[in-house]
């Protein structure tokens, strides 16, 4: 069988050119098509009819009127902000948007408490070591074990070798009085002070654990214990040495532990002593426990008292100095202290202290900063953080404000490195409200 080949078909070469123009033709009539519908949705999204942004190698910014001569970068600056953040939001989408933070923040806090749970329940009975019964302990320590029985340790146990009970049982009862509370590590170190602690204080035993939410990509979460359960002591302060009671739980509290004790990130394990701040705390709980419990006792001791008389006392001697100066003073003693510590461990001597008031012309009385320096340098070494000489000279901010700048910068570190760049700062900036940009 022959194959026929009709006389007028084209040459292959002629005819892909042709199939070619027909594609590139259809080509750029989509793309022009595509163009237009992108074009008209940025117009409905941004809303921005008084300007057009200006594009790389395309026409220059201009404004409706035509007029761009007076165009200066601020104007160009403040119509690109606009354009950025004049989204078609309103009060009710806002609300909806913060309500939904709240129930996921509520979620992950449940999720942790549940976590807390199978943890502490979840030790096998049959592998406990005080399963071993008493007669089996003494055989194999005197060495009355049968021939051929192998050691404890080797030997397979069964459950119906076992005793059921044990010393340590914890029970989901007796788990369920605890209380909640939310935590951050005070630190200079910007990642460990965005970590998202939840503690949880046992009434039953008097133990305590804290735990790190985590967040590993966009689905994957856990929570990972941070401080192992257990019965622990202040490390500082006026309790120094007594284990923690429900007294010591309340918002602004202060946790202190040994960082050698647990398995801590390097950055915390850096400073001997890992502090924890109190932010929140499960109020109902703890009125539940405080009903329940016969031992409570919120009385400060009168050391307490006093050192909280003598910070109010001087951060009133310089409440007025700071109002007049403003800020500036703040930040330019943190850059003093910082460039003073040669060794940077955020310490420094009582000398050095003493020599930056002076340079900033903070006149502190010397009975009252003698004062100040024995309640914050409670472990005689002569030498005090200067993080915590800062906030008990000039105060600071109640936990429920501190908050809101956490939830801010959150929003902008959004990938929890510890610091933000300008170019992130200036994506979440909105100019619009600004005088001059209303001004025109």
């Amino acid at each position: 069988e022959q194959k026929t080949i009709p006389e007028n078909l084209p040459s292959p070469t002629d005819r892909y050119k042709l199939k070619y123009r027909q594609y590139e033709g259809d080509m750029k009539e989509k793309y022009k098509q595509y163009s237009q519908r992108i074009a008209e949705k940025k117009k409905d999204h941004l809303r921005c009819p008084e300007a057009s942004i200006k594009v790389a190698g395309k026409e220059d910014t201009q404004l409706e009127g035509g007029h761009n001569d007076d165009l200066t970068a601020l104007d160009e600056k403040a119509l690109l902000q606009q354009c950025y953040t004049s989204k078609p939001y309103n009060m009710q989408h806002s609300i909806r948007k913060s309500e939904a933070e709240d129930v996921a923040a509520e979620r992950r806090k449940q999720a942790v408490v549940e976590q807390v749970m199978v943890d502490q329940l979840s030790r096998a009975v049959i592998s406990d070591p005080e399963q071993s019964t008493c007669a089996d302990v003494y055989k194999e320590a005197h060495g009355l074990l049968e021939p051929g029985t192998a050691p404890m340790r080797f030997r397979k146990r069964t459950l119906h070798e076992t005793q059921i009970r044990t010393k340590s049982g914890l029970t989901e009862n007796m788990l369920s009085n605890k209380l909640r509370f939310d935590s951050r590590i005070i630190s200079r170190n910007g990642r460990d002070a965005c970590r998202e602690l939840i503690g949880f204080f046992f009434a039953c035993d008097r133990s305590l654990t804290v735990y790190e939410f985590r967040q590993f990509g966009k689905n994957r979460t856990n929570a990972l214990p941070f401080i192992q359960k257990g019965v622990y002591q202040h490390q500082r302060g006026p309790k120094k040495g007594k284990a923690y009671d429900l007294s010591d739980f309340y918002i602004g509290a202060n946790l202190t532990f040994r960082s050698i004790d647990h398995n801590l990130p390097e950055s915390v394990k850096q400073s001997s002593v890992l502090t924890l701040r109190v932010i929140s705390i499960d109020e109902a709980a703890m009125d539940f426990l405080k009903a329940s419990s016969m031992e409570f006792k919120q009385e400060h001791s009168k050391q307490v008292v006093d050192d909280s008389k003598v910070f109010k006392k001087i951060q009133g001697i310089l409440k007025e100095t700071l109002s007049k100066r403003g800020v500036r003073v703040i930040t330019g003693l943190g850059k003093y202290f910082r460039h003073v510590d040669k060794n940077r461990n955020g310490f420094l001597s009582q000398a050095d202290f003493k020599e930056a008031l002076k340079v900033f012309h903070l006149e502190i009385p010397e009975g009252d900063f003698e004062s100040l320096w024995l309640i914050l340098d409670d472990s005689k070494s002569d030498k005090v953080d200067y993080g915590e000489f800062t906030r008990a000279v000039f105060g600071e901010m109640n936990e429920y404000r501190k908050a809101f700048v956490r939830k801010a910068y959150m929003k902008l570190d959004f990938n929890k490195t510890g610091s933000v760049s300008m170019v992130d700062i200036r994506k979440c900036y909105c100019a619009k409200k600004h005088p001059l940009v209303l001004a025109g």
